[in-house]
């Protein structure tokens, strides 16, 4: 019997930021849309927190884990990504901030290479507006009624300023509902007043509740992702079809169109024990246009594995341009002064240093330092990590000595509490994360078991890391604290959470994969709209110029602009 194939005009593979609204954008130009993301979808109340839901959280079908974590380990370096409806959305910390507008640089030469942005930030500034309008970006209220327990946020304003950089200090819009509906006043746990369709989940949303869980997901539905915003409204329009589980494995050129190949992740297989998931059924779909949108990891490695099958792809730039966006964690610990981490929003504040292609003079590399809260069961493990064995120690001896002399107090209370002690190492500690222009010199490839690796240079932006570092202690100097490294530093990794490039946009099929409307060279109606088509870091939180840029590329595909308008006919 031969095979039935599906045809879609558009298949949209991944549902993060690239990908949610390419889909959105399509389906609500009435063009058919499916969209192809390989984890589940996860509404509030759905997102781990118990300890005997540590091990689901985790992406890993093949061990019967169907989580929203998927934690990818490279020679020197470790990413993580997300797995679920609504991609990175789910998992990131709602920073939106858009790219400085010198730091699309033209040319910048590097050892072995060179950045070069095909766009300006002129390009996406009507797209950045009108991402910011979908995801209801909004700035933390601080000072407002409920909100004066994150203290976090005055401490950073307060060591800019101390610092003479209050100019660089800024309060970014946050994808995060702070206000039950538009006009109405700010409220921590207040009831969302939906628009005129309900969410995706169809589950009862509130306003913020300060638990500093957004890097978990939000089980509150506080967070604007884009299965609340994007997703739910191309599903609206009843022209998106949205599956779940559903894992690309192949793609291929079929004619004027493409071939994908993919696999079908059962719910019942994600029950935590071992499934052979390379014995699963491909199923097939033909399309019209193919958009990537899997994330940097997942839509190279996808074009590296099939790039036999697609005649015309460049394979000199295929993989190139990889960079973590310079991403850098460490700890304040021990402030003169209360931060309280857990309380907020993980970032509310962002202090930007200037790059040279701005100050015209040095070598410096621009980055932002951000503070970054943390759930507040992370508190015990800090006083657990800080003083704790010595109190534990000293608790014993004197137990063991009223033993001995038989003291006849039995009241342990004090005791007790003395255990536990004050709370102030973790009061008075805070995460801060840096990211901004590294060297975007790594090179994506695939090893010998055709597995996905990465080559890096650790030398190459050695001087932007000092200077990241470099202003961290300066912030931790200023508010009495210490500056701790986190334990990737001291094992000589690097850890991101932004990786970007892999199929870099460009000019020229020679230095690039795709135009500067996300179109693979040699390959029409091929986009790549997520951070792999990124030809360097983007400096800032990328989720708002990867979603811009994807708002930009799917306008120029209704409106013909590309090298292969709508009008081409359809396949046979």
């Amino acid at each position: 019997m031969t095979e039935q194939v599906e045809y879609v005009e558009n298949v949209v593979v991944g549902s993060g930021f690239g990908g949610s609204v390419a889909a959105f954008r399509l389906a609500e130009a009435g063009r058919e849309v499916c969209v192809l993301e390989r984890g589940r979808a996860f509404g509030p109340g759905d997102f781990a927190r118990d300890p005997w839901q540590g091990a689901s959280a985790f992406w890993d079908p093949s061990e019967g884990r169907h989580g929203v974590f998927d934690v990818w380990s490279f020679r020197g370096l470790d990413a993580v990504v997300s797995a679920g409806l609504g991609g990175g959305s789910l998992i990131y910390a709602n920073v939106l901030i858009r790219k400085p507008p010198e730091w699309f640089v033209k040319y910048q030469p590097f050892g072995g290479g060179y950045e070069a942005w095909p766009i300006s930030r002129e390009d996406l500034e009507p797209h950045y507006d009108a991402v910011e309008k979908m995801l209801d970006a909004q700035r933390f209220p601080e000072g407002a009624p409920g909100f004066e327990s994150v203290l976090k946020t005055a401490a950073m304003r307060d060591a800019a300023r101390a610092l003479d950089r209050a100019r660089d200090f800024e309060l970014p819009k946050l994808a995060v509902t702070f206000r039950p509906e538009p006009g109405k006043d700010f409220g921590v746990g207040l009831p969302i007043v939906e628009g005129s369709y309900p969410n995706y989940h169809k589950k009862d949303r509130v306003t913020c509740t300060l638990c500093g869980q957004c890097d978990l997901g939000c089980n509150f539905g506080a967070k604007n992702t884009l299965d609340h915003t994007y997703l739910s409204a191309a599903k609206n329009t009843d022209n998106a079809d949205i599956r779940v589980r559903t894992e690309v494995r192949r793609i291929a050129k079929a004619g004027d169109g493409y071939l994908v190949s993919y696999v079908v992740h059962d719910e019942e297989h994600g029950d935590g024990r071992p499934h052979p998931t390379r014995a699963l059924e491909e199923r097939r779909i033909r399309c019209r246009r193919l958009f990537l949108a899997a994330g940097s990891l997942g839509s190279t490695y996808l074009l590296l594995r099939n790039r036999d099958e697609l005649p015309g792809l460049s394979t000199s730039a295929l993989g190139t341009r990889f960079s973590g966006n310079g991403d850098y964690l460490a700890v304040l610990k021990g402030a003169r002064r209360p931060l309280h981490a857990s309380v907020g929003p993980v970032i509310t504040s962002a202090l930007r240093t200037p790059d040279s292609v701005e100050t015209r003079s040095g070598s410096t590399r621009g980055f932002y330092v951000q503070d970054a809260g943390y759930p507040m069961v992370l508190n015990w493990l800090v006083e657990a990590r800080y003083g704790l064995p010595f109190r534990l120690l000293r608790f014993s001896v004197r137990r063991a000595w009223a033993q001995i002399s038989r003291n006849p107090k039995s009241e342990l209370s004090s005791a007790l509490a003395q255990v536990l002690g004050d709370g102030a190492t973790a009061a008075s500690s805070t995460p801060l994360l840096g990211m901004g222009r590294d060297v975007p010199d790594g090179v994506m490839r695939l090893n010998r078991r055709q597995f996905l690796a990465i080559d890096t240079n650790s030398r190459s932006s050695k001087a932007y890391y000092a200077g990241v570092r470099e202003q961290m202690q300066a912030l931790a100097e200023v508010l009495g604290a210490e500056l701790k490294d986190g334990f990737w530093t001291t094992l000589h990794r690097s850890v991101t959470v932004h990786p970007v490039g892999g199929a870099p946009m460009g000019t020229t099929i020679q230095e690039a994969v795709c135009d500067h409307l996300g179109e693979v060279f040699g390959l029409d109606n091929l986009f790549v709209c997520d951070g792999a088509v990124m030809p360097g870091p983007v400096g800032p939180n990328p989720s708002l110029t990867i979603a811009a840029f994807s708002d930009r590329m799917v306008e120029a595909v209704l409106n013909d602009r590309t090298r292969s308008p709508m009008r081409s006919r359809q396949l046979s």
